[in-house]
């Protein structure tokens, strides 16, 4: 079951870097300084230079914004999902694309699709004679909601006529739950005459007879490898949600000498120690454990790969006596730190 919560702290790294260089290229296109948007959401132009670095869901919104505004470009958000092609998405794409049907490859872009959309929920069912794809912004701000459902809903839609061309839209259509904009026509290239406003909820339909439709690029191999590498983001992801992978981050943070305790981290993680010590408690872990798990991580790592005598290793992971980090590797590894070292070597 997915950790992920309803609300989203603005402060989280959510977002691959990649996707606000797409919309910057977009928008420098139309006239716009990519560092003016840069920064109107204070991301550092050097964040996009590697597409595996993240910003935060706080910075998105805001580049967002930025390039409403600075565009003048009401159709921004239909633009900008159509420049989000399969491949844009890596992992996830190539796993849905790879599975044999419609309806596998759907299934697969629901488990995974917040690893990539960290602030919207995709759900798939099936209704009377449709197939539904059923689109929710988990937010409340009301003056991105549009541009953040034209974005999803035109980068699906375009992938679905790269793959099948218009055969979808015959008998389907596109419900959305806000009043028709007074950029509706922009609307035709992606739905044709299929699109609805004021439906009280955002969804693209087809006919469900179409999800036994193969998949033209179905690979189990590249599928298999495609969800791993989706399961590994998606674990990378929810650890940031729960008190342990917090906790976790913080502690592995720190370099060098003494880790900070109980008291020191529940306040830079703005919670009180009592809070945390519950949160803790309620994923069946102790905060001590913790601190025990870092050090024994880095001390495996130091002795291996470093040069460091036991002694500097012991005083740099914030040992005063050598002799108490033995006995703690010991109860760790069953043998000394030297014969561990020795063995490895």
């Amino acid at each position: 079951m997915s950790t992920y919560p309803s609300e989203l702290k603005a402060d989280l790294p959510l977002i691959k870097a990649h996707y606000a260089d797409i919309l910057c290229q977009l928008v420098e296109e139309k006239g716009v300084s990519p560092l003016a948007l840069l920064a109107e959401a204070e991301i550092r132009p050097s964040v996009l230079g590697h597409p595996d670095n993240m910003i935060t869901v706080k910075q998105f919104v805001a580049l967002n914004r930025a390039a409403l505004k600075l565009s003048a470009e009401p159709a921004l958000g239909l633009e900008y999902g159509r420049r989000l092609k399969f491949t844009t998405h890596g992992a996830l794409s190539q796993a849905a694309i790879s599975s044999d049907t419609i309806e596998e490859g759907l299934k697969v872009l629901i488990k995974y699709f917040r690893i990539r959309f960290g602030y919207m929920d995709l759900t798939f069912y099936t209704e009377g004679r449709d197939a539904v794809l059923e689109l929710q912004v988990q937010h409340d701000l009301q003056d991105l909601h549009v541009f953040n459902v034209e974005v999803v809903m035109a980068s699906i839609m375009d992938v679905n006529l790269l793959l099948f061309g218009t055969r979808l839209l015959d008998g389907g259509e596109c419900r959305l739950s806000y009043p028709r904009p007074d950029h509706h026509e922009a609307y035709q290239a992606l739905f044709g005459e299929a699109v609805r406003f004021s439906q009280g909820a955002n969804q693209l339909r087809f006919r469900k007879e179409f999800l036994t439709l193969p998949l033209a690029l179905s690979n189990p191999v590249a599928r298999r490898v495609a969800e791993e590498q989706c399961e590994v983001e998606r674990r990378h992801l929810e650890s940031r949600f729960s008190a342990v992978g917090r906790v976790e981050q913080l502690l592995r943070s720190v370099q060098a000498g003494r880790l900070p305790g109980l008291e020191e981290v529940s306040e830079r993680l703005g919670v009180s120690a009592r809070t945390l010590r519950r949160q803790l408690s309620a994923e069946g872990m102790k905060f001590q454990a913790l601190q025990d798990r870092v050090r024994h991580e880095r001390a495996r790592e130091l002795l291996v790969a470093s040069g460091l005598g036991i002694d500097d290793i012991a005083y740099r992971l914030g040992y005063s006596d050598p002799s108490n980090f033995g006995r703690a590797f010991r109860k760790w590894e069953g043998v000394s730190p030297s014969a561990y070292r020795a063995a490895r070597r």
